[in-house]
């Protein structure tokens, strides 16, 4: 569920860097919506990350 199944944008890790730089380990993850999308003439229900929706790469059902 953590992929977006459009772009394939997924969780991604780094380092938390406080004030006095003590590195601390931390994930980012997408924004992913559950939608209904049209697949080949076809409602279907998919992960989708905002910036797709918004980009509008997809085409929701209505």
């Amino acid at each position: 569920m953590a992929v977006c199944q459009i772009c394939g944008k997924g969780t991604r890790s780094g380092m938390k860097v406080s004030h006095s730089h003590i590195r601390t380990k931390r994930t980012w993850k997408p924004n992913l919506q559950k939608v209904r999308v049209i697949v080949d003439r076809t409602p279907q229900r998919l992960y989708v990350c905002s910036r797709c929706l918004r980009s509008g790469k997809v085409q929701r059902a209505i």
